[in-house]
C-alpha cells in the first residue's frame, strides 16, 4: 500500500514576492513617486480618517472597604505589590568584550585535508615536503616528514606557511592519538635565575644554550605516527616516486 498522505496536506514552499518598485541600480528606481501614488490609488484615502477604538485601561488598583469611622471607609490597594527592597547600587555586569582565543572559529583551507602532501615555507624545515596528519584545536596544522625520509619530526605550523599540493596519501582509518594536542608541543620554559654561581675567570655575560633532547614519549609517538604514514605510502603504485619526492627539497629554478 502507498503511504497515507499527511492530515494537513502537502505544504507548498512560500513564494517570495518581488516588489513592483525596485532599484534598477545607482539609486534609480523603476517607478517615480508620482507614478506609485497612482498605482497604489492613494488619492482614495486623502482626507479620510480612521478613528482608533479606545482600548479599556487595565485596573492597577482595587478598592477595598476598611473599618474605622475616621479612615474614610475605603482604601485603594495596588494589584501588583511594589518591591520591599531596593538595592542602593546597580549591579556591575561583566561583559566579555571579545571571544577567548580557544573559541575563535578555525577556517582551514579545503585543500588541506589529512594525508595531503604539503610544502613548508618557513622555519628550519622550510622547503621540505611533508604529510599533513591532523589539525589541532588551535588551528595549527600537524605535519610529519616522515622523519626517516627528510628528518622532519612531528611539528605544528600555521596554514599560512604551507602550500597544499594535489598529491594525497590515503591514511585509511588512522586516528591521531588524543594526547597529541597543543599542550603536548608547548615548550617548558624553565625560569632562569640571575644569581648563578660561576667559576673564577668565566665571562658573566656568556649565555649557555641547553641542547634540546626529545623525551622517550616524543620518540615513541613519532615512531607510531610515521609507521602509519609509511605503511600508507607503501600501498601506492607510485611509492618509489613519492618516496623520492618527499626526500627532495622544493625550490624554484
Amino acid at each position: 500500500k502507498a503511504p497515507a498522505a499527511p492530515a494537513g496536506g502537502v505544504k507548498k514552499p512560500a513564494k517570495v514576492g518581488k516588489p513592483r518598485n525596485y532599484d534598477l541600480g545607482n539609486g534609480i528606481v523603476r517607478f517615480s513617486k508620482a507614478k506609485m501614488f497612482h498605482k497604489k490609488a492613494k488619492y482614495k484615502f486623502i482626507g479620510k480618517k480612521h478613528p482608533k477604538a479606545p482600548k479599556p485601561k487595565k485596573a492597577s488598583v482595587v478598592v477595598k472597604p476598611i473599618g474605622g469611622e475616621k479612615n474614610g471607609g475605603t482604601r485603594k490597594v495596588l494589584l501588583r505589590r511594589r518591591k520591599s527592597f531596593y538595592p542602593t547600587q546597580d549591579k556591575i555586569r561583566k561583559i566579555a568584550h571579545h571571544k577567548t582565543f580557544s573559541k575563535h572559529a578555525r577556517n582551514i583551507r579545503p585543500s588541506l585535508t589529512v594525508g595531503t602532501v604539503c610544502i613548508l615555507l618557513a622555519g628550519r624545515h622550510a622547503g621540505k615536503r611533508v604529510i599533513l596528519v591532523g589539525v589541532l584545536p588551535s588551528g595549527l596544522l600537524l605535519v610529519t616528514g616522515p622523519f626517516a625520509f627528510n628528518s622532519c619530526p612531528l611539528r605544528r605550523i600555521p596554514q599560512q606557511y604551507v602550500i597544499g599540493t594535489s598529491t594525497k596519501v590515503d591514511l585509511g582509518d588512522f586516528k591521531l592519538p588524543a594526547h597529541l594536542d597543543d599542550a603536548y608541543f608547548k615548550k617548558n620554559k624553565k625560569s632562569v635565575k640571575r644569581s648563578v654561581k660561576r667559576k673564577e675567570g668565566e665571562d658573566i655575560f656568556a649565555s649557555k644554550k641547553e641542547k634540546y633532547v626529545p623525551s622517550e614519549q616524543r620518540k615513541s609517538d613519532q615512531k607510531s605516527v610515521d609507521e602509519a604514514v609509511i605503511k600508507a605510502i607503501g600501498k601506492r603504485d607510485d611509492k618509489k616516486i613519492l618516496r623520492g619526492y618527499l626526500k627532495s627539497v622544493f625550490g624554484l629554478r
